[in-house]
């Protein structure tokens, strides 16, 4: 069995980004990108998933606006997918929202247009925890990795 925590500590949350990040070349294949998000991580709220003491997932978020937030970035090791590790972090994520009353959770993921089936299972996972397609922008990351903006809204209360 896993436990969620919250991880508070910016060179933990650095850590367990990048050495996860590394095992998932399928999604996080670009060295610089692994270290972007690293350091992008460290000064964000950061929930990781735990085996005893080893992590195995993660999901970090970008405070945007009053009403919105971003899942920065998101990943659990492969061999701990679909057993339900993705949506009790997204969960986490979710809360911390609502109880910050922020209305709206978006999430940047490749668009169908590229055909990948490790980001098919990621657009799988989001629209299975509610998000919608917003729009695709071919040019945020560049013309081979079109991006698909998805968002959520959340109930609440004023």
């Amino acid at each position: 069995m896993f436990k969620i925590k919250e991880v508070r500590n910016a060179e933990e949350k650095y850590n367990i980004c990048k050495n996860i990040l590394r095992e998932l070349p399928d999604w996080f294949g670009i060295e610089k990108a692994i270290e972007d998000y690293a350091n992008g991580v460290q000064n964000m709220p950061f929930y990781a998933a735990f085996v005893q003491s080893m992590p195995f997932g993660f999901i970090s978020i970008n405070i945007q606006t009053a009403d919105t937030a971003e899942i920065y970035v998101m990943a659990v090791i492969k061999e701990f997918h679909r057993q339900g590790v993705g949506k009790a972090l997204f969960q986490c994520c979710e809360k911390f929202c609502i109880d910050r009353k922020i209305s709206f959770i978006t999430v940047k993921t490749m668009d169908e247009s590229h055909p990948d089936e490790s980001y098919a299972k990621t657009r799988a996972f989001y629209l299975a925890m509610g998000f919608k397609p917003i729009g695709v922008f071919k040019t945020i990351w560049d013309e081979d990795n079109p991006c698909l903006l998805l968002a959520k809204h959340l109930s609440v209360k004023e």
